[in-house]
């Protein structure tokens, strides 16, 4: 399947609605948590179930999702901005609503995308590739494909990531799902306050790409013609190997009487230092370790749980090569580990402070020198978003937001501690890894 273009042919387009009348919202601000993403492209992800009703799910589907936008009407709202620029969710009984398109591939089998490692095989089962968030603004925040398979049905998402991040993400699936089984109302309401938790107002003088896509296409190519070939590979890491690489990290605990480090943290230094290994790096070059953390309970006053939005900030670590390398994998763990300890009230609010007199809009790419950034979180129940049909078969990100050193962490199927890693990185580097039987040694 890899090799070829999946045979995936469009079928009807419709929108969805909350199935209640809401009237006009107050328009939700977003806040500085929110706007540094609008630059990059919506969240993909891709979940596939086995199952032959396909018509009967499609309706399921449609009629849970109804339900739920009375909820998370946000999702079914569009950008815009108020007469000071600041940007916003609007809402109201006239929007569209989110996009939901059908599609048939019956060539594709559950089976090939179990064992398919690209994306460029998934990009025709999933909506809005290389589509900017800014491009809310004209189209849908939640787009969403459903595909009949051979023997199964693919539901490709495309979020908004300017609106919503991995946490709020993954409370509207397994909210939806909770509805398709059967619930008539949800466990858990999303928290839609954002300016509880930051209320400074962020003019920005951004207007979306023409229509026609072609400031979509400018923004896709402005890597250049030079941009690496990349390619991806998903390491599924058992119990026992993750077992195995945290007792690892674990076995000279530091003098200082630092905590001992966090599954998180040892997986990540693993790959850290196995991606750098692969990188031929010279000792002297730099290398940054990134990862996108929660701060739902760092800020203060903390926030619940289900707080809509985004409540993420990039943490950023950097050491040389040969320093990563040289020493024995506590050293990366503990720089890690200091650089996420640190992140505190505190450093968020300064982190505020300084973007908010400078707003910068990141592209998704900008994450650092030689980077392993990661992304998404074994938190997430996501092979747990049943919708009354079984456990999704697979669980994948789509091909937008990748760069060399983008790490996607999953649940692992067969639940536990198992751990799905889903990485990109240039092709030759790829190849070392897949080739360093210190980095596979614990998938066995």
């Amino acid at each position: 399947m890899a090799s070829e273009t999946p045979k995936v042919k469009l079928t009807g387009k419709t929108h969805v609605k909350p199935n209640k009348k809401l009237g006009k919202k107050d328009h939700c601000q977003l806040v500085t948590f929110d706007l540094p993403y609008l630059a990059f492209y919506y969240n993909q992800k891709l979940l596939f179930y086995k199952g032959s009703d396909f018509e009967d799910m499609v309706k399921k589907l449609k009629e849970g999702l109804g339900v739920v936008l009375v909820e998370f009407y946000q999702l079914a709202g569009r950008l815009g901005k108020d007469e000071e620029g600041v940007f916003r969710v609007e809402y109201d009984d006239d929007v569209d609503g989110v996009e939901v398109v059908e599609a048939v591939a019956e060539e594709i089998s559950i089976a090939d995308l179990e064992v398919e490692e690209g994306t460029s095989s998934l990009k025709e089962l999933i909506p809005y590739s290389l589509v900017l968030n800014l491009e809310g603004m004209q189209r849908p925040l939640l787009a969403v494909q459903l595909t009949k398979l051979k023997d199964g049905i693919a539901i490709g998402c495309a979020f908004n990531h300017a609106i919503l991040d991995g946490t709020a993400t993954w409370h509207f699936m397994s909210s939806w799902a909770e509805v398709c089984n059967g619930s008539s109302t949800i466990s858990t309401r999303p928290f839609l306050e954002r300016t509880k938790v930051r209320d400074t107002r962020v003019k920005l003088d951004l207007s979306p790409p023409p229509s026609n896509g072609n400031g979509t296409a400018n923004v896709a190519s402005s890597n250049g013609n030079a941009s690496p070939q990349l390619r991806e590979r998903v390491f599924k890491f058992s119990e026992s190997a993750i077992d195995k690489i945290k007792s690892t990290v674990n076995a000279n605990p530091p003098s200082d009487g630092s905590k001992p480090f966090s599954t998180f943290q040892s997986l990540s230094v693993h790959i850290w230092r196995h991606v750098t290994k692969a990188r031929s790096l010279k000792p002297e070059d730099y290398t940054v370790f990134t990862v996108f953390a929660d701060c739902r309970k760092r800020v203060d006053p903390p926030m619940p749980d289900s707080y809509f939005g985004n409540l993420i900030q990039a943490i950023f670590t950097v050491t040389a090569a040969g320093l990563l390398s040289g020493n024995p994998p506590e050293f990366g763990a503990g720089v890690i580990q200091k650089a996420i300890e640190s992140h505190n009230a505190n450093a968020i609010e300064q982190r505020n402070k300084e973007w908010e007199s400078a707003p910068k809009i990141f592209e998704f790419k900008d994450a650092g020198v030689n980077c392993v950034a990661v992304g998404s979180s074994p938190r997430f129940k996501v092979y747990e978003v049943d919708f009354g049909w079984g456990k999704p078969e697979g669980v994948r990100s789509g091909s937008n937001n990748r760069f060399d050193g983008m790490v996607y962490l999953y649940q692992g199927k067969s639940g536990g501690r198992s751990i799905d890693v889903e990485i990109s990185l240039e092709a030759g580097a790829m190849e070392k890894l897949e080739q360093d039987k210190e980095f596979l040694l614990p998938l066995v």
